[in-house]
């Protein structure tokens, strides 16, 4: 192994959704009385959900698990009505960490519904995403070229398409390509459904792909926009893998390899990125490189529940959280 050069892509790691759910369960636990619940995993991080399970965080797959009046927090990736139904039954203090991102595309849904349209959405099955999603109107789920071909739908003159937030943005485009072919009528939404955050990334790494022999996308393997980005690398030419951190490179992807581009998912941390620089220092890479870009600028605002219950609290005062 000769690694001489490792060039981290920019942006990378955390987006706003992102933080803004992991600051949610941090203001929970100080906020509440212990154990606080979050319905799926806050984010699909091992290391994350891991740091969070060890402060006392529980975490379910089952609103019915949750025992009666306890604080229950939804993960950013969003839940169905009915699923807020059930929450509501057991009387449970909800805080919505839904990305609002992704509650865009659950309004549109609900809108387009109302009037009157067959609404396809174009995801991945047994995401958590799309199960929220799904469940806010009746839909078709499609995730490929041939989804498009077997589709048949109520309404070809009045057809709209969605998006899983955390999709391959040249994928999308070309089932919506196909869906256009079949229904010449298809309406788009509004506004474009990947967010920014999916977008940025993915564009940075067809930036590094040609700059590198290998990429490594850090996050873990259930998360969608991670594995889109090691798609990306690939289709770019370049062998990239998913890794959770620098312990799970194998040697035998460096045989040959002098230069290394480093990436994070959405909900991976900067800290992993900095043990992944470390193992290849300590391999002897003679220079670090950041790619240039500007900085993304985004914040999203803390759900009311829990601004109000911050507001009256004595225990927090003007403490800030990371």
């Amino acid at each position: 192994m000769a690694i001489r050069r490792v060039v981290l892509a920019k942006p990378r790691g955390f987006c706003a959704g992102v933080v803004r759910a992991i600051e949610i369960v941090e203001r929970a636990l100080a906020l509440f009385p212990p154990p606080i619940y979050v319905f799926h995993e806050i984010v699909h991080n091992r290391h994350i959900v891991e740091r969070l399970r060890r402060r006392g965080v529980i975490f379910v797959d089952r609103i019915a698990d949750v025992p009666e009046g306890a604080t229950c927090i939804f993960s950013a990736h969003g839940v169905s009505p009915q699923v807020r139904a059930e929450a509501a039954q057991r009387r449970l203090r909800v805080i919505d960490a839904t990305c609002p991102l992704v509650m865009k595309v659950h309004l549109e849904a609900v809108r387009f519904a109302r009037e009157g349209y067959s609404i396809v959405l174009i995801g991945h099955p047994g995401h958590e995403e799309v199960e929220g999603t799904m469940g806010e109107a009746p839909m078709h789920l499609v995730s490929s070229i041939a989804d498009v071909e077997r589709l048949h739908v109520e309404r070809p003159d009045r057809i709209v398409y969605l998006t899983q937030t955390t999709l391959s943005v040249d994928d999308t485009a070309h089932v919506v390509e196909a869906l256009r072919r079949r229904f010449p009528r298809l309406e788009s939404p509004p506004k474009e459904d990947i967010c920014y955050a999916t977008q940025n990334r993915q564009n940075a790494v067809k930036a590094l792909a040609r700059e590198v022999d290998l990429i490594l996308v850090i996050g873990s393997r259930n998360s969608s926009n991670s594995q889109r980005l090691r798609e990306v690398a690939q289709a770019a030419g370049v062998p990239a893998y998913v890794i959770n951190d620098e312990t799970e490179i194998e040697p035998a992807w460096l045989e040959g390899v002098t230069s290394v581009g480093v990436t994070a998912g959405a909900s991976a941390p900067e800290e992993l990125v900095a043990r992944v620089i470390a193992y290849f220092r300590a391999l002897g890479a003679e220079s670090v490189e950041e790619m240039p870009a500007e900085d993304e600028g985004v914040q999203f605002a803390l759900p009311p529940e829990v601004a109000r219950s911050e507001a009256s609290s004595p225990l927090l005062g003007a403490r800030e959280f990371a």
